[in-house]
């Protein structure tokens, strides 16, 4: 069975309670639940975690990769300034998809920037947790 890596950055969290006008009500374990059941129902394993810390997302992407092909992160506000983490994706040979749930092209100027962009294979802004969902439409495709 296919398995995605599903994660989650810095405050992601609090998704549903923090700036609900911004990030909407939806809490990440509803978005986990939604995206593990379109991954179950296409025969994909999803495995899913969110830290507030950047080591705690490179530890478990080091633990996780070698049996994933793939993954979906929102990186939080690491998206700007994770070096560290952006150097661990690029190391991982395996498809990256980076997921926002508002449109970051319309926020603050310093949320334009993604360290990781140039790594990942695409990027969805801007969709809510839609967003999600359409990303693992891309490990649902055969071939990948």
């Amino acid at each position: 069975m296919k398995t995605i890596l599903l994660l989650n950055g810095p405050n992601l969290n609090l998704l549903g309670s923090r700036q609900p006008e911004i990030y909407g009500r939806t809490t990440l374990p509803e978005i986990i639940a939604l995206v593990e059941a379109k991954a179950k129902a296409a025969g994909i394993e999803v495995k899913s975690f969110q830290s507030n810390h950047e080591g705690g997302l490179i530890d478990f992407i080091q633990a996780e990769y070698q049996n994933a092909a793939g993954v979906i992160i929102n990186p939080g506000a690491l998206t700007h300034y994770g070096y560290a983490l952006r150097d661990c994706l690029a190391g991982i040979d395996r498809p990256i998809i980076e997921v926002h749930l508002s449109n970051l092209d319309k926020r603050e100027e310093w949320r334009r920037k993604s360290v990781i962009a140039d790594i990942c294979t695409g990027r969805i802004s801007g969709l809510g947790p839609q967003g999600y969902l359409l990303a693992l439409e891309h490990f649902i495709k055969p071939g990948i």
